[in-house]
């Protein structure tokens, strides 16, 4: 079964990519997830003020550039892996590199 791991970090963690020491433990962290085979996508994202938001307003659209309100965490990014089931998944979440002012949320990829 697949599985997001949907990345979310504080805005100091955004800002640490650029540390070495940081950016190795994505790195190291990512390897481990390609050498078990159970990597099949997944990227990081920009920092949130690269953002653009569209909201629907009935039959029109709102569009925000960023930057936005600074909250406790933003989406930094996700990782799809294929794995036998819950809890495999939450195995892997559990080693994702995140400070302790992050989050990993483990979500079953919808089977259509």
């Amino acid at each position: 079964m697949q599985y997001a791991l949907i990345i979310r970090e504080a805005p100091e963690d955004f800002a640490r990519r650029s540390d070495p020491v940081y950016r190795d433990g994505w790195v190291a962290y990512t390897q481990a997830l390609v050498q078990a085979g159970i990597m099949t996508g997944g990227a990081g994202l920009t920092a949130p003020e690269t953002g653009t938001v569209i909201r629907r307003k009935g039959e029109d659209h709102d569009v925000q550039d960023g930057p936005y309100p600074e909250g406790k965490e933003q989406l930094g990014g996700f990782y799809l892996i294929e794995v036998p089931d819950l809890d495999a998944a939450l195995e892997w979440a559990m080693r994702v590199p995140i400070s302790d002012k992050g989050s990993v949320e483990v979500r079953p990829r919808l089977q259509m």
